[in-house]
């Protein structure tokens, strides 16, 4: 570039020079310096040209870098994840007798997710939800919080967490998204043995024993089943200003080391259920089940069984013994449409 600006220059002089009338020694020697001078002036000019280019170029290569840092750097806002679903469902049943018919419409759900991760190994996640449309008095809805809980990973295989948390119990209390199973209701035996969805507060720890093969254990809040029919569902608190006079203990072994194979057993421990209310009634769960898929087939099977102390039955006669189990074969026909079959008994009064 400069010395195409030199020699422009130098070409325009020499063209006026020649159409003037021939100089003399003295004229051209003082043509010759009055040259040198406009060349050197020019020289100058384009060396502070080239300087303030190239602070530029410093100037817009730095801003540059730093633009691809800023977007190449984890931002804060990408620590946070939002997330949701929602459901409607439609019922048209009729029984045989008549009763418990049913037809409607209902938005059963909508669920708002919120997770954020402090650090590689800190994490915040919660779950809000509103059910039936709508909530307040004397309104058939509920806002519930349903998860809100701190994780942090102890080790690569261990991890530790605090506050509302899901029981790490059966198929579907863990993983209840409307995708994940079969059906517009969930099934009865998790629902009203189990119950699903079923959360409490505490601490809980979980890892891995041996490839395949890992463990949860929690110290939580529990249940308070002091009238009513003394069916665990009704005894779900949802830790609203829940009684806590006694604690429960559960604990989970799951064995997932062949693909497509998940074998699992649930158990639940808590002394009074009544929270001090009266006599003292302890109950302990037991849940095992199996889910298995291969290719598009897949097969769930679970049992689940409540042992109250016979004291309930002066309550709820039957109460004691609170069983059920299922059977799910399925096959899924595209990536979005599946059939299946599901066999199942259920009995909140099971016992003597």
């Amino acid at each position: 570039m400069k010395k195409q600006l030199l020699a422009a220059f130098i070409g325009l002089n020499i063209t006026a020079v020649a159409q003037a009338a021939t100089p003399s020694a003295e004229e051209m020697w003082e043509i010759i310096q009055q040259q040198q001078e406009q060349i050197s002036t020019l020289k100058e000019q384009l060396s502070n040209n080239d300087s303030r280019i190239s602070e530029t170029e410093i100037i817009a290569e730095a801003t540059i870098s730093a633009v691809e840092q800023i977007s190449l750097a984890p931002a804060a806002s990408s620590k946070t994840t939002l997330g949701g679903y929602g459901e409607v469902h439609y019922n048209n049943l009729e029984k045989d007798d008549g009763i418990g018919d049913k037809n409607e419409v209902d938005f059963h759900r909508f669920v708002l997710f919120t997770s954020h991760q402090f650090t590689d190994s800190i994490r915040f996640f919660s779950e809000l939800e509103v059910e039936h449309s709508i909530a307040g008095d004397g309104q058939v809805g509920e806002v519930e919080l349903e998860q809100a809980f701190i994780e942090w990973d102890i080790s690569a295989n261990q991890s530790a967490k605090a506050g509302l948390f899901l029981m790490p119990i059966g198929i579907i209390n863990e993983t209840h998204e409307p995708n994940t199973f079969y059906g517009t209701e969930r099934n009865n035996v998790e629902k009203y043995i189990i119950p699903a969805t079923w959360w409490e507060a505490g601490a809980a720890l979980n890892g891995e024993l041996a490839q395949g093969l890992s463990y949860d254990i929690a110290a939580h809040s529990g249940l308070f089943m002091d009238d009513g029919e003394y069916k665990p569902r009704e005894g779900r608190q949802k830790v609203g200003k829940a009684k806590a006079d006694d604690m429960a203990f559960t604990g989970r072994l799951k064995y997932t080391a062949i693909p497509g194979l998940e074998l699992a057993t649930s158990v639940q421990r808590q002394n009074d259920v009544r929270q001090g209310e009266g006599e003292g009634i302890s109950g302990t769960l037991i849940e095992t089940h199996l889910a298995w898929q291969k290719n598009d087939f897949q097969l769930r099977a679970l049992y689940a069984a409540w042992d109250f102390d016979t004291a309930i039955n002066d309550i709820k006669q039957g109460a004691d013994e609170q069983t059920g189990f299922y059977i799910e074969p399925s096959y899924k026909l595209t990536d979005k449409i599946g059939v299946f079959a599901r066999f199942s008994e259920y009995d909140n009064t099971a016992g003597s």
